[in-house]
């Protein structure tokens, strides 16, 4: 039987500003704080799924708007309107110094742990607005994974079984987002066409912005979901 192995990384962590960038963010605060510089919540969701799971965490804190480590390095929104004007060596700086080392981090560790013959499943820690303009996000939590990978679908079911089988909580399956749309996950999956499971854990943002008695109870019922789904699933090689 193949090892398993567990990452938890967080790319929207927090929404700091390196100082040699602050001054484009000067009367941008409000952006900075709102979901579009970061992920709400999902640092500290990232440290508790890797302490319960005792997984090794990997995880950004830096703002998106400054380059976002979830987008392929020439997806045309890697950069934000605040970024994108930049000439093109600094924007060269910034996927540099901190978009490539970010994934490369990941992809060598991923990389590590099937050379030695294991299984990875990385779970790709990320948090939701409740609406997008006039759209009101319809669910408490989102698994995004790619169906036609076999293992990575049953993991992600088995995942959703034990969610809704513990609490009251909505979960979907690829909502809101495609899980094979752009991302580091759909990125791997071409470097690690076997052995990996990317699946991205999209937590609703009323949650971590709301009352703190449910934002803890969806913390405990992610790790324990979480944990319970890794005990019970053996993998099996994608033979497609």
């Amino acid at each position: 039987m193949h090892s398993l192995s567990l990452l938890i990384t967080c790319e929207h962590g927090g929404n700091s500003v390196p100082a040699d960038f602050r001054h484009l963010f000067v009367g941008h605060k409000a952006l900075l704080r709102s979901h579009r510089g970061w992920d709400p919540g999902t640092l500290i969701l990232g440290e508790e799924l890797a302490l319960r799971c005792t997984a090794p965490l990997i995880a950004a804190t830096h703002t998106r708007l400054l380059v976002d480590l979830n987008r392929s390095p020439h997806h045309r929104h890697v950069f934000s309107e605040i970024t994108k004007p930049l000439e093109k060596s600094t924007r060269g700086h910034l996927l540099g110094e901190y978009h490539s080392p970010h994934r490369h981090q990941i992809q060598q560790h991923v990389a590590q742990s099937i050379q030695a013959g294991g299984w990875v499943v990385h779970i790709g820690v990320h948090s939701f607005t409740p609406q997008l303009g006039s759209q009101v996000r319809n669910a408490d939590v989102g698994l995004l994974y790619d169906p036609r990978r076999g293992p990575e679908a049953q993991f992600a079911h088995a995942w959703r079984q034990c969610w809704q089988t513990n609490s009251s909580l909505k979960v979907r399956m690829n909502y809101p987002y495609r899980g094979i749309a752009d991302g580091l996950t759909t990125y791997l999956r071409t470097q690690f066409p076997q052995r990996y499971v990317g699946i991205e854990l999209e937590i609703n943002q009323r949650f971590p912005l709301g009352s703190s008695h449910s934002w803890e109870m969806i913390r405990a019922s992610c790790r324990d979901s979480l944990s319970e789904s890794l005990a019970g699933w053996t993998p099996v090689e994608n033979l497609g």
